[in-house]
C-alpha cells in the first residue's frame, strides 16, 4: 500500500493510481443522449469491461496499486449522517424539479449498502427503479419520454478529469459540463473522509465549489517545479488563474505553463494532444504546433501573478524549465498527416507513463507506437476495441495518486 498524495512528475515510477472500472452508465447512452452525455457511440459493455480489466492488471503486473471509484467512495461514507450528506449533495446536482421525486430517490438510495448505492448513482436512476408515488405538483403530473430521473455517469471511466494529484495535493474540478459535474462530488468525499486515500496534511489546490471549469486532462505535472495546464475546451482562463495563484503560494513550484490549445472535440484536453514519455521527451500532434500560444505564470515579489508571453519554441521552453540539453517532440502519426488524424480522434498522443521511458498506450494507434519503439520508448499496449468510443486513452482513464520522485 503506498500512502499519501505524491506526484511531482508526468513519468516517476507509478506506484498508486486511480481507475473508475466502466460499468452499467454506458449501456445508458441512447442516440437521444449523446449530445447530453457526451459521448459519440455506445461501448459494448463485456467488451469494454475486458479492456478495462486488462488495463488493471497490465498496471498492477508492472507493480502499481491499483484503487476503484466506487470502493474508495464507499469508503468514505460509511456512516449514516455522511451517508446522508453524501447523497443529498449528489441530488442537488441532479437537476430534480420535484420534492416528491426527490424524495423517492433519496429513500430508494438509501436502502442500499454504501457500495451499491454509489454503483447505482453512476449507473443512474431510471423512471423504472422509482415506481409509483404521490404527484404532489405540476411537475409530478407531467409525462416525459425521457427514461432516467437521474442521469448516468458514463464519462466516470476517464477518471483523469474530475481530479488531479498535484505535488502533495489534490485538484478537485468544476467540471465544464454538467453531465460530468457530479463525478468531482465523489472525489471530494474521498478528500475529505477517506484517509487511505488522502491522509490529513494533504493539500488542496482548486475546489468543487471554484465557479470557473478546470479540467484534469489540462494538468500535467512536468517536475517539481512546473506544472503545465491547457487552456481547452474545458478548462478557463480564470480557473487557470485560481490555480496558479495558489499552487505558486502554497508549494514549492515555480511556474505554470499554459498552453492555448485549439478549442474543439477532437483537442479536448492538452493531454489529447500533448503527453510526456521520457526525462527529455514528448509526444504531440503536429495539429496543434502552428496555432499552439505559450504563457509562463509566476509569483511577483509582490505576491502577484505575472505573466509573460514565451516566443520560445516549445522545445526550447520545456528543456529550459526540465534542465535538460534538448528535448524531443514526437509526432503523432510519425509523417504521415493522415494517420496522424485518425490515430489522434484514437488518442495516439494519450500516452500513460508509468516509469521514465515506459508509457500505456492503445495498441490501435499502431503507427504512433512504431515511433515511440524506434526512439527508444517501451510501449505496453492495451486493446481498445471498445474503450475509445468514449475519446480517451490510457491517460485519461488514469489518476495517477502516488508516483516516486525523480
Amino acid at each position: 500500500m503506498h500512502p499519501g498524495i505524491n506526484n511531482f512528475s508526468e513519468i516517476g515510477k507509478l506506484n498508486k493510481v486511480l481507475l473508475h472500472r466502466i460499468g452499467h452508465e454506458v449501456e445508458g447512452l441512447v442516440p437521444d443522449n449523446f449530445a447530453r452525455l457526451l459521448f459519440d457511440d455506445i461501448p459494448f459493455l463485456a467488451q469494454a469491461q475486458k479492456e478495462h480489466d486488462a488495463f488493471a492488471k497490465l498496471l498492477r503486473d508492472n507493480g502499481v496499486e491499483v484503487v476503484y471509484y466506487v470502493e474508495e467512495t464507499a469508503k468514505a461514507i460509511s456512516t449514516p449522517e455522511l451517508k446522508k450528506a453524501f447523497l443529498n449533495d449528489i441530488l442537488d446536482e441532479s437537476n430534480l424539479n420535484s420534492a416528491a421525486v426527490r424524495e423517492a430517490i433519496f429513500d430508494y438510495l438509501y436502502a442500499m449498502p454504501e457500495k451499491e448505492m454509489v454503483s447505482k448513482i453512476i449507473s443512474g436512476v431510471r423512471k423504472e427503479d422509482i415506481g409509483i408515488f404521490e404527484a404532489k405538483t405540476l411537475s409530478d403530473l407531467i409525462k416525459s419520454d425521457y427514461p432516467f430521473y437521474m442521469d448516468p455517469m458514463p464519462n466516470l471511466y476517464f477518471t483523469r478529469d474530475p481530479g488531479a494529484c498535484v505535488g502533495n495535493g489534490l485538484n478537485i474540478h468544476h467540471m465544464n459540463t454538467a453531465a460530468r459535474r457530479r463525478e468531482a462530488i465523489l472525489l471530494r468525499y474521498m478528500y475529505n473522509y477517506n484517509k487511505d486515500f488522502a491522509p490529513e496534511g494533504s493539500k488542496l489546490w482548486y475546489d468543487y465549489d471554484d465557479p470557473y471549469s478546470v479540467e484534469g486532462g489540462d494538468v500535467l505535472v512536468l517536475n517539481k517545479d512546473t506544472v503545465a495546464i491547457g487552456l481547452s475546451q474545458r478548462t478557463t482562463t480564470v480557473g487557470i488563474e485560481c490555480f496558479a495563484m495558489r499552487i505558486l503560494t502554497q508549494s514549492t513550484f515555480k511556474r505554470v505553463l499554459v498552453f492555448d490549445i485549439p478549442k474543439k472535440r477532437a483537442f479536448m484536453h492538452l493531454d489529447t494532444v500533448f503527453t510526456m514519455v521520457d526525462y527529455d521527451k514528448f509526444t504531440i500532434h503536429p495539429e496543434i504546433e502552428g496555432p499552439l500560444q505559450l504563457f509562463e505564470v509566476t509569483l511577483g515579489k509582490d505576491g502577484k501573478l505575472c505573466y509573460e508571453s514565451v516566443t520560445d519554441e516549445l522545445d526550447h521552453l520545456l528543456a529550459r524549465v526540465l534542465n535538460v540539453p534538448t528535448v524531443e517532440l514526437i509526432r503523432c502519426g510519425g509523417t504521415d498527416s493522415m494517420a496522424a488524424q485518425r490515430e489522434q480522434w484514437n488518442d495516439g498522443s494519450n500516452t500513460l507513463a508509468i516509469a521514465p521511458g515506459t508509457v500505456v498506450t492503445y495498441e490501435r494507434n499502431y503507427v504512433t507506437n512504431e515511433f515511440l519503439d524506434k526512439k527508444g520508448i517501451k510501449v505496453l499496449t492495451i486493446p481498445s476495441f471498445e474503450l475509445s468510443r468514449g475519446r480517451g486513452g490510457p491517460r485519461c482513464m488514469s489518476c495517477p495518486v502516488n508516483r516516486d520522485d525523480l
